[in-house]
């Protein structure tokens, strides 16, 4: 039987996992009381019955004592029971954003307090289990589509997970380097397509500013650099415990070269390794006020 707690921060998008593994086949409980846990695990793992992949969720904001459950799920996974934990979770500042655009009340909020408040009092009430788990998804950046394929990775597909999702965004120097980036790579050592008529109005999603830029073998030197350096760093940051890692591309405008480069890093990436990869570009829509 595989049983799976699901927890992490409000906001951070655990009760869209929780619906996803639910269709995905999962017996799915929300919020069980905490001293009813160790039951339920023992009468799941009962052999004769047809439950073959249970979903557990748990959070901070039902007013139970949550150092207790963590100190249960210790226990039984001492006492044998395989219980994987997935943490769900997202920078500060994107759960502050997300919740000033509902317009709701963090759930540990007195009346009063600001939203921070809120959210560091969460980290520090669910800082040990996150410890604990087996796979943290930081969603700052992940479509809905993306994380339902990381979900269908790790918990349908069975594939290795190292809890690392990489984010890779183009950007343009001229509109500021993206504030959250863990790497910064300058690709303007390259001919810019901007001042070719043809090429001025189209972006690096398009073949014919692709074909351009690639055409030059710096381009395909400094790709073949880049992602040997990250094959020797991303080891290392899982090592660390790093969660997240965002790799930014920036050119002039970021509408062609870095476009077209952080294209071309994420095709390459996409199917190497086990951590998670998304793209995101910017500026390449980037119209001025």
């Amino acid at each position: 039987m595989r049983f799976v707690v699901i927890t992490g921060m409000s906001g951070g998008g655990k009760n869209t996992a929780f619906k996803m593994l639910e269709d995905a086949g999962y017996y799915c409980v929300d919020n069980l009381p905490v001293s009813l846990i160790e039951k339920f695990v023992e009468l799941c793992a009962v052999p004769d019955n047809n439950i073959t992949k249970v979903v557990l969720g748990l959070d901070a904001r039902a007013g139970q004592p949550f150092t207790e459950a963590t100190k249960i799920i210790s226990e039984l996974r001492s006492k044998g029971h395989n219980i994987e934990i997935l943490f769900m979770d997202a920078g500060e500042a994107v759960l502050i954003k997300r919740y000033k655009e509902s317009r709701r009340l963090h759930p540990l909020n007195s009346e009063g307090d600001r939203i921070e408040d809120g959210v560091r009092r969460e980290q520090e009430i669910l800082k040990d289990i996150k410890k604990m788990a087996d796979y943290v998804i930081d969603t700052s950046t992940l479509l809905t589509r993306e994380l339902k394929e990381e979900l269908d990775r790790i918990f349908v597909k069975d594939e290795d997970y190292n809890s690392l999702m990489i984010n890779v965004i183009s950007f343009g120097f001229k509109h500021g380097i993206p504030s959250d980036a863990d790497l910064v790579f300058d690709v303007r050592f390259l001919p810019n397509p901007f001042y070719i008529d043809e090429l001025k109005a189209k972006t690096g999603n398009d073949k014919e500013v692709q074909d351009y830029v690639m055409s030059f073998s710096e381009s395909e030197q400094f790709l073949e650099k880049l992602l040997d350096m990250l094959e020797f760093l991303l080891p290392n940051y899982v090592k660390e415990g790093k969660y997240r890692l965002v790799v930014a591309i920036g050119c002039t405008g970021g509408k062609h070269r870095s476009v077209t480069l952080a294209n071309e890093l994420y095709k390459r990436m996409k199917n190497k390794g086990n951590y998670g990869i998304t793209i995101h570009h910017r500026d390449v829509d980037y119209r001025g006020k």
